[in-house]
């Protein structure tokens, strides 16, 4: 570990008791819950937390942002609502969670752990990181499920390698984070996003597509993954069948042709962005690989039987 990161750490464990740590009361489910609020300053979208060396028990409660929390060494329990009970996040290891997810941190008895936090506003992330995940389906799909419930209590949970890329920008991070300049909040929006890069990368790799699935199955899960890109041409090269071939199996085995899929992904796609998001509307047809807005117009009033503006009204 280099000096500067090793100063960078000593001071951010450091600012942590002295965060700013209120809390609001809401109402969940028709009960009273503690909603943690946002940490830092006001004009920050993005922060970055150590906790080193000292013992915690937190009361359980929800937040108001994404958290993405690292242990950077030793292990310690994560308290989540998901199923009541405790979860042991180990050395290299991961644990995301949701805005309004229930969560408390509880370290070891014996051997406090080093966690590394990086918080992010929901609004920053819906509005700049969603293209980044949108080709891993289940990364997509838990990002987004807080905004059509509010209070999903989904998270994530996996390791990295110890040497990982993963662990490298944490420390670019945590330098930037305890270093501030007029600059950091757009370095840190660079680095949450290469971030979100290897989470996606890893999730999959851990997650692999079975060997045993028909090409038709293999097929559908790749149009999905690269729904704003994919054409039969490519579907073709990738897979190495003729595309009149790729396309008479879609046809057979699922009843569906390409075109009819792709517009079902696109279009399932493009609902949980007007649901889910803030986004605007010709933000959301780029995202889905329309290159021409009135063609996503079109296209979605036909197969929702209401414009894309009509349906957010």
């Amino acid at each position: 570990m280099n000096n500067m990161l090793k100063k960078s750490i000593d001071k951010l464990s450091t600012d942590f008791p002295n965060l700013k740590w209120s809390y609001k009361i809401q109402t969940v489910n028709r009960e009273q819950e503690r909603v943690q609020n946002w940490l830092g300053e006001d004009n920050e979208d993005i922060m970055v937390c150590v906790l080193k060396d000292i013992k915690v028990q937190e009361e359980f409660h929800r937040q108001d942002y994404f958290f993405i929390n690292y242990a950077y060494k030793n292990s310690y329990i994560a308290q989540s609502y998901k199923f009541n009970n405790e979860i042991t996040i180990n050395e290299n290891e991961c644990y995301i969670g949701q805005p309004f997810s229930g969560y408390a941190i509880k370290t070891m008895p014996d051997t406090p752990p080093f966690i590394v936090g990086i918080l992010i506003k929901k609004e920053l992330f819906y509005k700049e990181f969603l293209t980044v995940i949108s080709g891993e389906p289940d990364i997509f799909r838990f990002f987004i499920t807080t905004q059509t419930n509010k209070f999903s209590d989904e998270f994530l949970h996996f390791s990295f390698l110890k040497n990982s890329v993963f662990k490298n920008i944490l420390d670019l991070m945590i330098i930037e984070y305890a270093n501030k300049g007029e600059n950091s909040q757009m370095l840190l929006k660079y680095y949450t996003e290469s971030l979100l890069v290897q989470i996606a990368r890893r999730y999959k790799e851990l997650n692999p597509v079975t060997k045993n699935l028909k090409l038709s199955d293999k097929i559908l899960i790749y149009m999905e993954e690269h729904s704003e890109t994919a054409t039969l041409g490519d579907i073709s090269a990738r897979f190495s069948y003729h595309p009149n071939y790729i396309s008479a199996l879609l046809k057979e085995e699922t009843g569906k042709t390409f075109t009819e899929h792709l517009l079902d992904i696109r279009m399932n796609k493009a609902l949980m962005l007007l649901k889910g998001t803030s986004l605007s509307i010709e933000k959301i047809s780029a995202m889905l690989g329309y290159t021409n807005h009135s063609n996503f117009y079109k296209a979605f009033k036909s197969y929702y039987g209401k414009s894309p503006r009509e349906y957010t009204l």
